[in-house]
C-alpha cells in the first residue's frame, strides 16, 4: 500500500510540473484520502500534497479552498514554511494584512533566508501602513 501511495504522489508531482492541474489535483486528492491514517514519517508527504493541491486551487482563484489546503498542510507538518507563505499570499491579496503578516513571519521563523517571504512581509507592512494612513 505504501508503494502505491508513493507512486500516486510521484505521479501527482509529475503532472503538477507539466501543468496538467486537473489530473494532478485528482491524484493529490487520492493521495490525501489514502493518508487518513498516516504515520509521522509521512507527514511531510501529506503536507506537500495539500500544499500543491492548494496551489492548483490558488491558480483557479479558489482562494477559500486554497486556504483550507494550505492550513491542512500546516497541520500535517508545522515545520513546512511554504504553506505559510502561500496562505500569506492569499491573505495579502484579500487585504487581510494582519493574517498575511503573521503567515510571512512564521515562514521566516522556519526559514530565515526565505527571500520571497521577506519581500512579501515588507510589502504587506508597507501596504498596511498606507491603508492606515488613508483611514481604511
Amino acid at each position: 500500500m505504501a508503494e502505491v501511495n508513493s507512486q500516486t504522489l510521484e505521479y501527482a508531482h509529475s503532472e503538477f510540473k507539466r501543468q496538467n492541474y486537473k489530473c494532478a489535483e485528482d491524484l493529490y486528492t487520492k493521495f490525501i484520502a489514502s493518508c487518513a491514517q498516516f504515520r509521522e514519517g509521512e507527514a511531510s508527504k501529506l503536507a506537500m500534497a495539500y500544499n500543491n493541491r492548494g496551489q492548483i486551487k490558488y491558480l483557479r482563484v479558489d482562494f477559500n479552498e486554497a486556504v483550507e489546503d494550505f492550513t491542512s498542510a500546516i497541520k500535517a507538518d508545522c515545520r513546512f514554511e511554504i504553506p505559510f507563505y502561500n496562505r500569506g499570499l492569499i491573505h495579502y491579496r484579500l487585504g487581510f494584512f494582519n493574517q498575511a503578516k503573521s503567515d510571512f513571519q512564521q515562514a521566516l521563523k522556519l526559514k530565515p533566508d526565505f527571500e520571497d517571504a521577506k519581500e512579501s512581509l515588507q510589502q504587506t507592512l508597507l501596504d498596511q501602513q498606507h491603508k492606515t494612513e488613508r483611514g481604511y
